[in-house]
C-alpha cells in the first residue's frame, strides 16, 4: 500500500497493508475513470462532476482514490475546517463491482490514518447522511441535528407560469402576494452576512444546533468557515436582518447527470415559521429558475415538523412533483482518536 504524493505516508495498521489496495491523491486526468466508477450515484443527482476541479483546488482538502491491480474503485475526500480541528468527510463512491467488499471500510480507515498524520490538530470527524442510522451508528457518532429532505421535479417553464398565476414578480425584492407574506425576504451581501451570522448572536435561535449546514456541509459560525462559504455561488436570505426567524441559503443551478437540459438546485432552509420558509422557498425559486428552460431537481432541506405542510404547498399550490417520501439528513460526528 502506497500514496504516490508528496504527503508524508503514515504508519498503516497491518489490516490496511495486507489489503491489496493502493491509494493515490486524485489527479485532473482521473476524472473520466471518476466518473465511470459514479454512474448511476445519489438517483442522477451526483455534485461530483461540477466540483472535482475545484476540490483539487482547495488548499485545506484532500481527495484521495483507492485503486487495485491500478483501477480507479473508491475515492473519498476529506476537508478540513473549523479553524482545523474538524474533518469533513465528502464524496464516498465505490465502483459497483466491489460494492459489499470492505473497500469503503478500508478507505475510511485510511483517510483516518492520513488526518492524524497531517492534520494532527484535528479532533472531530463530521459527515452528512440520509440513509437511517442504526444502533451501530448511535455508538460511533454523536447527532448534532437533522433536517427533513424534500425533494421535487418540475419543468422551469411550467414553474414559471404557475408563480406568474400565483401573482409573484420578476422582481425578487418586491412584496409577495398576501396570501404568503407582507413582508419581502432579504438578500444578504457579504457585510450583512458576516454581521447576522458572526459578530451577532440574532442566528442562535435559527440555525439548527449553531451549524451552517450548505448542501451537505455542515460549518460552525467561523470566520475562517464563512471565507469558505463565500468564495461559493449561493444567494443568503433571510425574513428580517434585524431579527430573524427563518434563514436559508441556495446554490446556483448546476448541470446533473439525468439527462440533457436537467438542473439541480440546492436550499437549505433554517427556522421553524411555515410561511416564512415557504416566502423563501418561492423567491429562491423564482430568482433561479427565472432563465432556465429544462427540468430542475430541487431538494430542500428544512426543520422535520415543517416537511408535511410543505410537501403540501408544493404539490397542491405549486404543482410540483415529489419525488419521494420524508426522508432525513443527519449531521454526525465522532472523535479522532
Amino acid at each position: 500500500m502506497k500514496i504516490e504524493t508528496s504527503l508524508t505516508m503514515p504508519q498503516l495498521p497491518e489490516a490496511l497493508s495486507q489489503a491489496g489496495l493502493q491509494f493515490t491523491v486524485a489527479t485532473e486526468e482521473d476524472f473520466d475513470d471518476i466518473m465511470a466508477m459514479s454512474q448511476d450515484i445519489y438517483g442522477g443527482l451526483d455534485y461530483l462532476p461540477t466540483r472535482y476541479t475545484s476540490w483539487l483546488q482547495e488548499t485545506n482538502r484532500i481527495v484521495i482514490l483507492a485503486r487495485k491491480q491500478g483501477k480507479v474503485i473508491a475515492l473519498e475526500s476529506v476537508c478540513v475546517i473549523d479553524d482545523g480541528e474538524t474533518v469533513l468527510v465528502e464524496g464516498l463512491r465505490v465502483a459497483p463491482q466491489e460494492r459489499g467488499k470492505g473497500v469503503a471500510g478500508v478507505l475510511l480507515r485510511f483517510c483516518s490514518e492520513l488526518v492524524k498524520s497531517k492534520y494532527p490538530d484535528v479532533k472531530v470527524n463530521r459527515l452528512t447522511r440520509d440513509d437511517q442510522l442504526g444502533p451501530k451508528d448511535f455508538q460511533k457518532y454523536r447527532i448534532i441535528t437533522k433536517q427533513g429532505i424534500l425533494l421535487v421535479r418540475f419543468k422551469a417553464e411550467d414553474l414559471k407560469l404557475r408563480l406568474s398565476e400565483l401573482g409573484l414578480g420578476g422582481d425578487i425584492q418586491s412584496p409577495l402576494s398576501s396570501s404568503f407574506s407582507n413582508t419581502p425576504a432579504v438578500r444578504l451581501d457579504h457585510t450583512a452576512i458576516h454581521r447576522l451570522f458572526l459578530t451577532s448572536d440574532l442566528m442562535q435561535g435559527v440555525l439548527p444546533n449553531s451549524t451552517i449546514i450548505q448542501d451537505w456541509q455542515p460549518f460552525k459560525p467561523l470566520p475562517s468557515n464563512m471565507a469558505i462559504l463565500l468564495k461559493k455561488d449561493i444567494d443568503w436570505m433571510v425574513d428580517d436582518v434585524s431579527s430573524p426567524k427563518v434563514a436559508s441559503l441556495c446554490t446556483f443551478p448546476i448541470r446533473v447527470p439525468i439527462g440533457d437540459d436537467w438542473y439541480y438546485l440546492n436550499i437549505d432552509m433554517f427556522g421553524k415559521d411555515l410561511d416564512l420558509a415557504r416566502q423563501q422557498i418561492l423567491c429562491h425559486l423564482q430568482r433561479h429558475t427565472a432563465t432556465l428552460k429544462g427540468h430542475v431537481m430541487c431538494q430542500m432541506f428544512l426543520d422535520p415538523p415543517l416537511w408535511k405542510p410543505m410537501a403540501d404547498f408544493c404539490t397542491n399550490t405549486l404543482r410540483v412533483e415529489l419525488v419521494k417520501e420524508y426522508t432525513e439528513q443527519c449531521v454526525v460526528e465522532s472523535d479522532v482518536v
